[in-house]
């Protein structure tokens, strides 16, 4: 496995993150305990140290789960959780949002679940679009000073909130903005052209999360399979419903034909060349194990370059540079 620091931080975590959205089946549509054992065990023999989840997944099973696999290793990993949508499938006004009274609440559910003293990287999961920067932030001061979390981040918030964000922590010395997570695959590009620029000029370190579209960039939607199509109510889900989608899918299928690989390994290796951690999130050992041979893969520039262009938003934009991936020294290199 290879490992970065993540932003500014001085964590070392694994190049590919572990989502855990999949941890439980309250939602109807997940992994039972053995299969998340199995999928969490693969992950840290691997060498994988970056663990995220929120109280929403599963309706808080997700968590509980973790914290039963957690047991003995917990220094072992980065762990990471979120709150705003609560951890019931009708939770209590007062306990969702991002008010501090619903951070305060989550945080503690959430740390009963996991059984443990702290989180790592405490995610406010989506904006409420009513609860102030300034009301989130102190929320998140309080959590450290009493050493409950070590970091904070951001989830799904638009470029100008997380810049707003990181601001107002800077210039009121409160506990910073450490980290930004949003949504970004070969068919979802949108966030290159302001929150990776956001995230870069705050140096926060980035997770993304569906580097595979909810499944889409596999080809196995075309097979018939239904996986997150129909299994999460198409939530987490992009659709192959465009020329441009069909183009992008032709030409991964094709790239992971020439590299004698899965669609998934060139896709997320795709996801990892923009200088984030990719966030996967199997449902089965086997996806798992799929998932992680990205770390194996080169791609070359001319296969770089046939992605971008099968997939960009504006045909008049520069091309990127893109970051290596795996990357080899540095800081975004190989950690001891």
């Amino acid at each position: 496995m290879n490992y970065t620091l993540f932003g500014k931080t001085g964590l070392q975590v694994s190049r590919l993150a572990l989502g855990t959205a999949n941890f439980g089946t309250a939602w109807g549509h997940g992994a039972d305990i053995e299969t998340s054992k199995a999928i969490f065990d693969a992950y840290a023999e691997a060498g994988g140290n970056f663990i995220d989840t929120a109280d929403v997944y599963q309706f808080g099973q997700s968590e509980e789960i973790l914290g039963s696999l957690l047991q003995g290793r917990r220094e072992n990993f980065v762990l990471a959780s979120k709150f705003t949508r609560g951890d019931a499938p009708n939770a209590n006004r007062l306990v969702t949002g991002n008010s501090r009274k619903a951070m305060i609440a989550s945080v503690e559910a959430s740390l009963r679940r996991l059984k443990t003293d702290r989180i790592d990287i405490y995610w406010a999961h989506w904006p409420d679009n009513v609860t102030g920067s300034d009301e989130i932030l102190r929320g998140f001061d309080d959590l450290a000073r009493a050493g409950k979390i070590l970091y904070a981040g951001l989830s799904n918030f638009p470029a100008w909130r997380l810049a707003h964000a990181a601001t107002l922590a800077d210039i009121g010395r409160s506990l910073p903005v450490a980290a930004a997570q949003f949504e970004h695959s070969l068919v979802h590009r949108q966030p290159e052209a302001d929150l990776f620029p956001a995230s870069r000029a705050f140096g926060l370190g980035v997770v993304t999360w569906s580097p595979l579209g909810g499944g889409m960039l596999t080809g196995k939607y075309r097979q018939g399979e239904k996986g997150r199509a129909e299994g999460l109510g198409g939530n987490v889900f992009q659709a192959e419903n465009s020329a441009q989608r069909t183009a992008i899918l032709d030409t991964v299928l094709a790239i992971a034909s020439e590299q004698g690989v899965s669609a998934d390994q060139v896709a997320i290796a795709w996801a990892g060349t923009h200088g984030a951690v990719p966030m996967i999130g199997p449902r089965s050992p086997a996806q798992l194990t799929s998932n992680l041979g990205a770390l194996k893969i080169e791609l070359t520039a001319d296969q770089l370059e046939r992605l971008d262009t099968a997939s960009v938003l504006d045909p008049a934009s520069p091309p990127r540079t893109p970051h290596a991936w795996p990357p080899a020294n540095g800081r975004s290199g190989n950690v001891a």
